[in-house]
């Protein structure tokens, strides 16, 4: 499974991975049920690939913060996205903890969180994506 064909789409609950694409649709499948879906063009879609979170400094890429959390809970599921704030608020600082309190809500954590745990479930390997990608940049 490769983090780039990884998609969200609007409206509809959990990760999707693209298996094709037509002239108006792309083809996706549930990464948690492996049911086929169309998506047409009007509506959103985001690319995990694309999505960053705010910090002080930059803004981190989704891939190196799954990465952290998948170091931190050794490549088991995170807490659960239905914990307290406060619970959420606390791991998340833990594995970014220079993020945008301001500009980063629990809404997003939550989201992040809940992502993370459907990847871990669906067997997705984190550190394999991390030196697939910096073996694609060195070329």
């Amino acid at each position: 499974m490769e983090f780039n064909k990884i998609i969200a789409v609007t409206g509809k609950p959990g990760l999707f991975k693209v298996v094709s694409q037509s002239k108006n649709a792309v083809i996706a499948e549930s990464l948690t049920d492996n049911k086929r879906l169309a998506i047409n063009a009007t509506q959103n879609v985001s690319l995990l690939e694309n999505i960053a979170i705010y910090t002080y400094e930059e803004d981190v890429p989704l891939l190196d913060i799954f990465t952290a959390m998948y170091k931190k809970t050794a490549g088991k599921e995170a807490i659960s996205h239905k914990e307290s704030s406060k619970k959420l608020t606390d791991f998340f600082s833990e594995v970014l903890p220079d993020y945008d309190e301001e500009r980063v809500y629990t809404s997003n954590i939550k989201k992040v969180i809940q992502w993370f745990n459907l990847l871990v479930k669906a067997g997705f390997n984190f550190s394999e994506v991390k030196e697939e990608t910096e073996a694609t940049e060195k070329e």
